[in-house]
């Protein structure tokens, strides 16, 4: 069984800053961190791999500093890195995002399983996967909390708002999931240790022989017009000495 992780480098969301002028993320403004959501994604990897054999890799599209982060992964469980990190990919939205995680899936080879978490903290889109599935002609479930592997077939059970859908499909597919599915592992010493020996490849924008117009700023059809700012309100209260009055207020109020 051959399974490919997509994983996102993200700041710690808690710390990080935004250039409200061009709209973009301050990534140097906080630690790097793997998505928690795409923790739950390869934490299944590896149970799937434990339980019926095979090899996991990791893709991730980010700069150079990823890669301290991707050795994470691989004390995991993860097998394979693979970073994809070029200038040209600067400014992607979630199609050029795709289509440039579709072309190195092609470059790996042949797979049976695309595995990803439902969403990432800096984005929230939750449109990459889905996306990447489409570039490469493959079913995809989305919001899954459990999944099976039975045979060449794969069974989820997606939690779509107030239904519970319990789908069967042919393998190769996607499968992006929930944090309900599991509870990431938390890597030992050793895997630690081990990890800092292996090697994260990192290949450029050559490297996937892609049409370089659909990659970066040039392949991203998406512009973000603003960034703003909620405000934060604290609770208004107020207090009345006199019952009716109070009684009265808190009528108004409701009608």
């Amino acid at each position: 069984m051959n399974i490919v992780v997509l994983v996102k480098i993200v700041p710690d969301i808690e710390k990080v800053t935004f250039n409200v002028e061009n709209g973009t993320v301050n990534r140097a403004s906080a630690p790097q961190e793997i998505n928690p959501f795409d923790l739950n994604a390869l934490e299944e990897a590896v149970k799937i791999k434990e339980e019926a054999g095979g090899r996991v890799t990791v893709v991730c599209m980010g700069p150079p500093e990823a890669k301290e982060a991707l050795k994470d992964a691989l004390a995991r469980g993860a097998d394979r890195a693979v970073l994809l990190s070029d200038k040209k990919l600067a400014g992607s939205d979630t199609l050029a995002t795709s289509y440039t995680l579709s072309c190195a899936i092609k470059k790996l080879g042949e797979f049976d399983l695309i595995l990803c978490g439902e969403k990432t903290t800096d984005g929230d889109t939750g449109q990459v996967g889905a996306e990447t599935a489409e570039h490469l002609g493959i079913p995809h479930a989305y919001y899954v909390s459990r999944l099976s592997i039975e045979g060449k077939n794969a069974v989820v059970h997606s939690e779509m708002e107030n239904r519970l859908l319990v789908m069967e499909f042919p393998l190769p597919m996607l499968v992006s999931v929930t944090k309900d599915i599991n509870a990431p592992r938390l890597p030992s010493l050793k895997s630690k240790l081990a990890s800092r020996k292996k090697e994260v490849e990192v290949w450029s924008a050559a490297d996937l022989g892609a049409d370089e117009s659909r990659l970066g700023f040039p392949g991203s059809p998406t512009m973000v017009y603003k960034v703003t700012f909620p405000t934060e309100e604290g609770r208004k209260g107020l207090i009345f000495k006199d019952i009716t009055e109070g009684i009265k207020a808190i009528a108004q109020i409701l009608s």
